[in-house]
């Protein structure tokens, strides 16, 4: 990848290495400000999607979603067929100030899971502690291992 060029003072040695990580959060922060203002206002941002495990035993999958800060009826889950879909959103509160950098996520969430045999959806169960998001999602009866005897 080339990277862009830099008119600055200063030694070859300080040319020759990309600039700094700070340097880069500021660019990037601005070409997202850009970018916003040049999109047409019909547009809805894009969600962003939580750090989330998907787990599974015998008679259950269990999906544990980062949702640090959300209440629990800012939150939406639903299972329609084999999909887990869990959304909702972090609202950003109020501040004093100005508020200088941020970087931690607000708005709308979306987490996705394609769960690889039936469930019963009546029967899921979910958990909000800590700001980890647990839902456990049973395996209909069909998708539960069953050891058969040999006989003979």
């Amino acid at each position: 990848m080339t990277l862009p060029a830099r008119h600055r003072h200063g030694s070859m040695l300080e040319r020759a290495y990309p600039p700094m990580a700070a340097e880069f959060d500021e660019f990037f922060e601005r070409m997202n400000r850009f970018l916003e203002s040049a999109a047409p206002s019909w547009t809805e941002p894009m969600a962003w999607a939580p750090l989330a495990d998907l787990s599974e035993t015998d008679e259950t999958y269990k999906v544990e979603c980062e949702l640090p800060g959300i209440k629990r009826e800012d939150i939406n889950v639903e299972v329609s067929g084999r999909e887990l879909h869990i959304t909702g959103e972090l609202k950003e509160r109020e501040r004093e100030g100005v508020l200088r950098r941020a970087t931690r996520r607000t708005g709308r969430f979306e987490y996705r899971a394609l769960l690889p045999t039936e469930v019963k959806a009546e029967d899921v169960h979910a958990t909000l502690a800590d700001g980890i998001l647990t839902v456990a999602v049973p395996k209909a009866q069909a998708a539960k291992p069953h050891h058969i005897e040999i006989e003979g």
